[in-house]
């Protein structure tokens, strides 16, 4: 009865430690929107380079991908050059890993499955909160980074003139977490006088070239997309720029940016990050990106401020309740 008695306190004691302990344990000063196992003592809105020197990553083999706005396929072989050039500059092998999805690309860096990778603006948000990803360059020339704009287009010979001949009628956006396909149009366009799931339904159509083919074959009166995306596909000749109007467009945005893991080793992450900055694109890379070449250093506090604005002003958030949200397929 004694032992019993003793094991049964020995419990209680047990349990209520705990609590204290997980306290004691969590010392981060500054998580904001950060996951639990973040930390973001500087303030600079991403996670901290772990302290602790078993938690710090160097790969033997380097994993990069591409935001999965289009084909991963053509990408692949598109950057084979500069990836060429990150393993030798880095040492280390590299392979280019397609993802086929925004939350798949996420999930690959929170798992520890993806070191460095272009990211769209939109998830770029869920990417820094949910996996630890730290931007550090989008792509761009000597005079600045490249950004695009949000374009409304419709086909050359639809009727639609304006924003608010947009009203009853069949608009594409792209994804919940896309910030040019979903995020602007909802915070920007009540002022120009027509409302989002209100004047007109919201038809999601998953990526942004989905949307500008269905544009083209009819399926959607019009489309919210990102001016590059077009662009590009009108240099594959996938589209021909002659078939569509646009009748508005935003002011700039980044572009996708790249961003690394934040557990890589300090002294590794530097050396590779000095690799993406010194490489001058390709003429195929030049081609693909509007005559970009190469990766502009930006500051994910200061340069992705308009687009945690936009997001804000849509009514999203980026944290963990919102990913698992969006993600279980609930609007």
């Amino acid at each position: 009865m004694t032992q019993r008695l003793i094991k049964t306190l020995l419990a209680l004691a047990l349990a209520l430690a705990l609590p204290a302990i997980a306290f004691a344990q969590d010392t981060c000063p500054n998580r904001g929107d950060l996951d639990q196992q973040y930390c973001d003592a500087n303030n600079d809105l991403t996670a901290d380079t772990p302290t602790d020197p078993k938690k710090l990553k160097t790969p033997n083999t380097l994993v990069f991908t591409f935001t999965p706005v289009e084909d991963p396929a053509v990408y692949d072989k598109i950057f084979k050059p500069f990836t060429d050039y990150l393993s030798q500059c880095t040492s280390k092998k590299v392979v280019f890993f397609q993802v086929q999805s925004n939350a798949a690309e996420i999930e690959a860096m929170r798992s520890g499955r993806l070191h460095v990778g272009g990211f769209s603006p939109g998830p770029t948000n869920f990417a820094v909160n949910i996996a630890g990803a730290v931007p550090f360059a989008v792509i761009g020339d000597a005079k600045g980074y490249q950004g695009y704009t949000l374009n409304v287009i419709v086909r050359k010979d639809s009727p639609i003139q304006k924003m608010t001949d947009l009203k009853g009628k069949k608009v594409a956006h792209t994804a919940p977490s896309s910030n040019s396909g979903h995020m602007a149009p909802m915070a920007l366009f009540p002022k120009l006088g027509v409302t989002p799931d209100k004047d007109y339904k919201v038809i999601f159509s998953g990526k942004h070239d989905q949307s500008i083919l269905g544009v083209n074959s009819g399926d959607y009166d019009a489309a919210a997309i990102a001016s590059d995306v077009f662009d590009r596909m009108v240099e594959r000749g996938v589209i021909k720029a002659e078939n569509f109007r646009v009748i508005w467009r935003s002011e700039k945005f980044p572009t996708q940016d790249f961003a690394y893991a934040h557990d890589l080793e300090p002294k590794f992450r530097d050396k590779m990050l000095q690799c993406f900055y010194d490489y001058r694109f390709t003429d195929e890379l030049k081609k693909a990106f509007a005559g970009a070449d190469r990766f502009y250093p930006i500051n994910y506090k200061k340069d992705f401020e308009m687009v945690r604005f936009v997001a804000h002003s849509a009514g999203e958030s980026f944290n963990r309740a919102a990913y698992d949200k969006q993600n279980s397929g609930k609007k």
